[in-house]
């Protein structure tokens, strides 16, 4: 499968660059997977398509602000450093720019010493390895001097955190967010629950391997990186009443798809687990667990689409974003929303 078949042309200025003052004020395409027929909603009109006895799946995970500004040691030399995965208590894997600066023993300062760094192993597609040393807390010493590790095709600062967080965004661990579920504000999420649909929270820990561009042009030659996912007996009880009763199981973003699709038995059902998954969905996966889900517009030839791809078909889905083009839809991490049942 050729990744060409993935592109699409997107004139720039439809890159969302700014979070929307409301939330869930968003536009939302709806897409029907099986017909392809589209309709144009707002985002707080998702209720009008959702039915009682249906399950949302939503990602608690939460974004830390992993992006930090430093300089060698010795050099005085800038470095910029993004924690990728914790690896121990004071061991994370990062990346580093410039990489070339970036070699074993190096040692970085960062917030005038608050926080130390020494580079201690290179790692795969030459991440690096870095120990940290500090006094205190590393997460709040992190919550002083990190950035949000907002993605490189969003160029204007972000005036509050918070809004590349979801409202339900509980376990600190994502290099960037699960921006599906950005759309909701608590008040729409209660709104839902009290029509009678069911919501289980998983966490998968976003990393970005998810948003790495396929290089092969082979799809099947793609290596995805590996994330840590959660599912606790409360949520897999949740998910599998839906399944037992016939309802249907709707997932709020890509990586809660990976999350229940990795995690799930070969009948689609789940249990509490945790690990780590690579898995890469694209068309002719067969969906064990979710009946459709709530996305953003995602970039060209990305591993997104292709998962958005498998379950609605590359014909129907490519049709939706020529008319979310010719429509003006905001694309990206801040733009608007597609629904796909």
């Amino acid at each position: 499968m050729d990744v060409k078949e993935f592109y699409y042309d997107l004139p720039e200025e439809l890159i969302a660059q700014d979070p929307l003052e409301n939330r869930s004020a968003s536009r939302l395409m709806v897409l029907d997977k099986s017909s392809g027929n589209i309709k144009h909603q707002i985002f707080s009109e998702i209720t009008e398509f959702l039915q009682p006895g249906d399950c949302l799946v939503i990602n608690n995970t939460k974004v830390i602000p992993a992006r930090l500004y430093g300089s060698r040691e010795d050099t005085n030399a800038k470095i910029e450093l993004l924690l990728l995965k914790r690896k121990t208590d004071n061991i994370w894997e990062t990346l580093v720019k410039p990489g070339k600066k970036a070699k074993i023993g190096t040692k970085i300062i960062f917030g005038d010493g608050l926080l130390k760094g020494e580079i201690i192993d290179i790692a795969e597609e030459g991440n690096r390895l870095i120990r940290f040393a500090y006094d205190g807390i590393f997460e709040e010493i992190l919550d002083k001097l990190g950035q949000m590790p907002l993605p490189p095709y969003i160029t204007h600062p972000l005036t509050d955190k918070n809004r590349y967080q979801t409202v339900y965004a509980k376990y600190d661990g994502s290099a960037a967010a699960p921006t599906a579920g950005l759309h909701f504000t608590p008040e729409l999420l209660q709104k839902i629950k009290e029509m009678g649909v069911a919501i289980a929270e998983v966490t998968l820990h976003v990393g970005l391997g998810t948003f790495r561009p396929v290089k092969e042009n082979d799809i099947l030659k793609h290596h995805m990186h590996s994330e840590f996912f959660q599912i606790d007996e409360t949520a897999a009880d949740i998910i599998n009443a839906a399944k037992e009763n016939g309802n249907r199981v709707i997932a709020v973003g890509t990586t809660s798809t990976r999350t229940l699709e990795a995690a799930a038995d070969e009948n689609g059902f789940l249990s509490a687990k945790s690990g780590w998954t690579e898995i890469f969905i694209y068309p002719g996966y067969t969906f064990k667990v979710i009946d459709g889900l709530i996305t953003n517009f995602h970039l060209p030839e990305s591993t997104l689409l292709m998962l958005v791809s498998a379950l609605a078909q590359k014909e129907h889905v490519l049709n939706a974003y020529e008319e979310a083009i010719r429509k003006r839809y905001r694309f990206f991490s801040f733009g608007d929303a597609m629904l796909i049942i």
